[in-house]
């Protein structure tokens, strides 16, 4: 008899589920199908984990304060001299895309320097804050206590000893153990102002208010108004102590400056004013060109707040304009229909298209589901490499040696929908040939995969990627 009423109780509550999925406006059909086949296929932990995971909750009160920030900035956002007026052909549709999501304008006059692959880059980032003048804003979604993370936390002390002022930024999750550490105290005894993004508090009863994996998976930099970096690097070193045998991490990072920098800013500044509840909006001050008419540059920020698009929608529109090659490289590939549809697409019509993945991956889940990918991708003609000495987490994009897309996000769910993310195109073929040497040097360090090779796989593995990759949706 209490079965019975078990098994109707279970029943009912997996109807109710479902016929919330069907209701939910804004969720893709692959991502319906696969949640209500795990609700059913899955009693109890189906429905617990639709009610954990199946949808990106926030408070709507964060969510309202973050549309006021924005609109506070967007507000101070005088038409930039620089705004670009005349594009490259290829470039338009991208330009728009990237608009229409981010919310930012393309703008010229601008200058960017890639740094070093090693240690090096964190380097120039020590010496750039122990230059720093008036101020330094900071984020990083992880920040180690290792030798890289504390020698920019020591530049960070030493600049706000001597007035300038410091704010700091990081993922309450990411940088969990660099909170804990001496170096964050050091740098709030100094001066600096630090807070958390998406700090635990009490989890069990914050995941019935909001996603606990929601994270500010940014990286950025200003300081005075006048330089910043961005790219894929944390603030660590490339050893990486908390994952070690996967090691070295391999990232891209770089300097800007001229106008796109004053968006890089504004992202910043409404992160900072989000969290914290204080109005910067006036330090939103207009950025002298490097020159004219320089590098065309656009940040394109998104976020799970936002229902404007994702990036992923950008970097698709950039791939269908590809005529000649495209070269990828990500760490994780997870992505969605469209623009695995996109990168396929490109490989038929001829164009030449290169995907770098990492031969080893943090994540056997990650890996498992993007090897599901790999059969379509090899038979539509796509060159597949992996990286063999450690983790390669740099995120590029490079089309016809004309534009590329570069920054924090991955071509994955997660940096889709539940991150908040920060990428920037760039238009210049000079700055394009530099990305493209960085992944020559990529595909020299990887081994190709072939067709016939994930045709010899198991039965075991090709049952596990593609019904991970079924499940992509939910990743």
């Amino acid at each position: 008899m209490w079965g019975q009423i078990l098994f109707l109780m279970h029943m009912l509550a997996a109807l109710a589920i479902v016929v919330r999925v069907l209701m939910r406006p804004r969720m893709e059909p692959s991502a319906r199908l696969a949640w209500i086949m795990v609700v059913e296929a899955l009693p109890l932990i189906g429905i617990a984990a639709y009610l954990l995971f199946g949808e990106v909750r926030m408070r709507s009160a964060e969510v309202q304060q973050m549309s006021d920030v924005r609109d506070r900035l967007t507000g101070l956002r005088r038409p930039s001299p620089q705004l670009v007026k005349d594009s490259p052909r290829i470039a338009r549709p991208v330009i728009d895309a990237n608009l229409a999501t981010g919310g930012m304008a393309a703008v010229h006059g601008n200058a960017l320097a890639l740094l070093p692959e090693d240690d090096g880059a964190v380097d120039a980032l020590v010496a750039a804050i122990d230059r720093a003048r008036d101020h330094v804003h900071i984020l990083f979604y992880i920040w180690l206590p290792d030798h890289s993370g504390g020698a920019v936390a020591g530049a960070i002390a030493r600049a706000s000893a001597r007035g300038v002022r410091c704010r700091v930024i990081v993922d309450a999750l990411g940088s969990r153990s660099f909170v804990r550490s001496p170096h964050w105290n050091e740098m709030r005894e100094a001066g600096a102002e630090c807070v958390t993004a998406f700090p635990w508090g009490m989890p069990l009863i914050s995941m019935i208010f909001q996603r606990l994996d929601l994270r500010n998976h940014r990286k950025i930099v200003v300081i005075d108004s006048t330089l910043g970096f961005t790219g894929s690097r944390n603030c660590s070193d490339m050893a990486f102590a908390v994952k070690p045998r996967f090691a070295p991490w391999v990232d891209v990072f770089f300097e800007v400056r001229g106008p796109v920098l004053r968006q890089l800013q504004s992202v910043f500044l409404a992160d900072w004013m989000s969290y914290t509840g204080e109005d910067l909006g006036d330090m939103l001050d207009m950025v002298d060109p490097v020159d004219d008419p320089g590098m065309i540059a656009q940040v394109v920020a998104t976020g799970p707040d936002r229902r404007s698009g994702t990036i992923s929608d950008c970097l698709a529109t950039m791939i269908h304009a590809a005529r000649e090659r495209v070269t990828i490289t990500t760490p994780y590939y997870v992505p969605d229909a469209p623009l695995d549809a996109a990168i396929r697409s490109a490989a038929r019509r001829g164009v030449h298209v290169t995907l770098i993945l990492p031969e080893r991956n943090d994540s056997l889940t990650v890996t498992a589901a993007s090897e599901g990918f790999y059969y379509g991708l090899l038979s539509a003609g796509v060159r597949l490499m992996r990286f063999r000495p450690g983790l390669l987490h740099a995120k590029i994009i490079t089309v016809d040696g004309r534009m590329a897309m570069i920054g924090s996000a991955n071509l994955d769910r997660r940096s889709f929908e539940l991150n908040y993310e920060v990428n920037m195109l760039v238009v210049d073929e000079s700055f394009c040939a530099k990305l493209d040497a960085r992944q020559h040097s990529y595909v020299e360090r990887a081994d190709p995969l072939t067709l016939a090779e994930v045709r010899a796989w198991g039965a075991l593995r090709r049952i596990r990627n593609n019904a991970l990759a079924l499940a992509s949706p939910l990743l």
